[in-house]
């Protein structure tokens, strides 16, 4: 049996997620990280993204689940194959033709670390941390030119792997991780944004949350609810916000986003947080 590794304090203090994502709850660490606490046996997310909450809590035990196929086979593979993915990225430099390039590639025809490099190379710097898809599944984001950042070090990537000892990972409908959760645990729910009032097409792709998934995610915490399971649910302040926080705690809070990409244009919005 593997043992459990059990991350140092200076290393949690440390840590940040090596994934630029649209929606990214890093503002509001300090907050979440404050309601979710440490007593708890494991930590479950079924909506994974960056994992910036995850990084930050470090929990000795951790569920990672996310329908985005090309996300998790990534995180597995830097859990496993850490060295094989970081010797992949070195071979690629930040460029407009490079980018190009690896994106017009198939996935699923590379081998399993240089796609793990290539996901980590096109979300590093594509705009605004999107992902998106067209309607065959390729990935169609437009570079994102030099506001993007540098591509993730050595060490970044092995503190990364390290922390991924800890989890286990899954790729698929957030019901599906639901389905294991246990008395122990606690749950964050990070759901994409479906809101009727205005467009979030900057942030989100066409996968996005509709009514009926919706309907599912409230089914889901009254059901973790009645099991006594703590859960968070993070969502942008509307009338979708409204059904799901009715009965339950919640608190609104203030997030700067960026819209566009560019400083000039960010503004501030409410997001809601409900818990049990």
């Amino acid at each position: 049996m593997t043992p459990i590794a059990k991350p140092a304090k200076e290393m949690r203090s440390e840590m940040t997620p090596f994934l630029r994502w649209a929606g990214s709850k890093r503002q509001l660490l300090p907050i979440l990280t404050g309601i979710i606490g440490d007593d708890f046996e494991r930590y479950v997310e079924p909506f994974a993204g960056s994992a910036c909450v995850f990084f930050r809590l470090l929990p000795k035990r951790a569920l990672l689940a996310d329908l985005n196929e090309e996300l998790m086979h990534m995180y597995t593979q830097v859990k496993h194959r850490v060295d094989r993915v970081i010797e992949q990225l070195g071979n690629w430099r930040k460029s407009r033709k490079c980018y190009l390039e690896l994106r017009s590639l198939d996935p699923e025809s590379l081998p399993p670390d240089i796609r793990a490099a290539r996901f980590i190379y096109l979300n590093r710097c594509c705009f605004n941390g999107l992902y998106r898809t067209n309607r065959k599944g390729q990935f169609n984001v437009p570079y994102g030119g030099d506001r993007s950042g540098r591509i993730p070090d050595a060490e970044m990537l092995h503190s990364a792997s390290r922390a991924l000892i800890n989890a286990e990972l899954l790729a698929g409908d957030f019901a599906n991780s639901l389905q294991l959760v246990t008395p122990g645990d606690f749950v964050y729910m990070d759901p994409p944004f479906s809101i009727t009032s205005r467009r979030m097409f900057n942030e989100y792709d066409a996968s996005i949350f509709d009514v009926e998934q919706l309907e599912r995610l409230r089914s889901v915490m009254e059901e973790l609810a009645d099991r006594r399971i703590k859960f968070l649910v993070s969502y942008a302040d509307s009338t979708e916000a409204n059904v799901l926080r009715k009965g339950f705690k919640s608190r609104t809070v203030r997030v700067r986003r960026n819209i566009s990409g560019f400083a000039a244009t960010r503004s501030s919005s409410r997001e809601i947080l409900i818990y049990n």
